[in-house]
């Protein structure tokens, strides 16, 4: 069996060869360390092509992603209007509007987006009769041309919230 000499950065690990050519123990963990990290490295970090954003905006434990970006596209879970460090939802529901689109922002930031790449937006509503001061703040938000856009009233939100918005971006 020929050996080669493998050369990575001008290191040469014929120096942990003995001297009947066969591998010392060290140059075939060696070997193996080299091969391991070529292989970490070289992979995608997400194999599945999905990459999370926005974690900081949910409290830990909870079993969705606030964000996945899956190729050009980022899709933004249902977010509602709680504060991202308290995680609790003020009095006021102009500003639970406003901190739910802040959160949506969040998640565009972070994947390296902006409302301008927004191409769909859900709202989903605990009471029609808001929807006026919902669209006032939105427009504050978003410029035209504007996404395409669903508003629904529904009988309850989780956590007692009054809004709820999810959202498409694509870049």
């Amino acid at each position: 069996m020929k050996r080669t000499l493998v050369k990575l950065r001008s290191y040469d690990f014929t120096a942990m060869r003995l001297r009947d050519g066969s591998d010392a123990p060290l140059g075939k963990l060696m070997g193996c360390l080299l091969v391991t990290t070529l292989l970490l490295f070289s992979a995608p970090a997400e194999k599945s092509g999905k990459t999370p954003f926005g974690a900081e905006l949910v409290p830990a434990g909870t079993p969705y992603s606030p964000g996945v970006l899956a190729g050009g596209t980022l899709y933004v879970s249902g977010l509602q209007g709680t504060d991202p460090e308290t995680h609790a939802l003020p009095s006021d529901f102009g500003q639970e509007v406003r901190n739910c689109l802040e959160n949506v922002g969040h998640v565009l930031t972070d994947a390296r987006m902006n409302y301008s790449d927004v191409v769909s937006v859900q709202i989903y509503l605990t009471d029609m009769s808001q929807f006026e001061q919902v669209n006032s703040i939105y427009k504050s938000y978003f410029t035209s041309p504007y996404p395409a856009r669903t508003t629904v009233q529904v009988a309850k939100l989780s956590l007692g919230a009054r809004i709820e918005v999810a959202a498409i971006a694509h870049k």
